[in-house]
């Protein structure tokens, strides 16, 4: 939930009640879009970035998650700051769960809590030897590593990696920009998922958390309306 003041006194009980609240100060355009969204939302993919440096690289890949309907986003800050450009990111940002890991162990820190939650960690790379994309099989969770833009991955991620995939090239460069890359991905790989026979969509525990997360940054006032609420209930 948002770090609101509002979001620490609510409990499991009361949020359906304050969604019903809330969502009598949003219009009906706004609520049918909020809840069109969330049935498209998925969280068994999801995209790791470790160090991107180029702030409309970053943004573009937060753009293209929200458009596939993938949630969650995982960045690995180790040298550089994951700052969004606004103007690129098109407020995708603000509709997404972003998790930073930072410090020298950020990079395990994040592979290993996906891999306990089932994740097969997939990192994407030009390299010939590699799985080309098509072959990708989407019957599991997983999750799409790009790294940075000069360098691409690190050792270390490649050897964490459960698997390398590639997208073939045909011309004379190796590879495509990181944030074409990562469209291509999630646009072959979400589209494989909702056709793998796999429960691909959110949880209804998980849609109400997000229905409030969504009103509360719609909505202007949203934290004094919850405290209001909870004053009067």
């Amino acid at each position: 939930m948002p770090d609101s003041p509002a979001a620490g006194k609510i409990t499991d009980k009361e949020l359906p009640r304050i969604v019903n609240y809330l969502r009598e100060f949003v219009t009906d355009q706004r609520w049918e879009r909020i809840n069109r969204v969330i049935e498209s939302r998925t969280r068994c993919l999801n995209v790791v970035l470790e160090d991107l440096y180029q702030p409309h690289n970053a943004s573009a890949v937060m753009r293209s998650c929200d458009a596939f309907g993938i949630q969650d986003l995982h960045v690995i800050e180790k040298t550089n700051r994951f700052t969004p450009d606004s103007g690129i990111a098109m407020g995708s940002e603000q509709w997404l769960t972003v998790q930073k890991y930072r410090g020298k162990r950020a990079l395990e820190n994040c592979l290993l809590r996906l891999k306990e939650q089932d994740f097969r960690i997939v990192a994407t790379s030009p390299h010939e030897q590699d799985l080309d994309i098509d072959k990708l099989k989407s019957d599991r969770k997983l999750s799409l590593m790009f790294g940075s833009e000069l360098s691409g991955l690190s050792d270390k991620a490649l050897e964490m990696a459960d698997i390398r995939c590639r997208i073939p090239m045909e011309g004379f460069t190796e590879s495509f920009n990181i944030s074409v890359s990562a469209s291509l991905f999630m646009y072959e790989l979400s589209r494989k998922l909702k056709n793998s026979g796999m429960e691909w969509r959110l949880t209804e525990k998980e849609k109400l958390k997000l229905r409030y997360e969504w009103l509360l940054k719609t909505l202007k006032a949203g934290d004094q309306l919850v405290d209001k609420f909870l004053r009067d209930s």
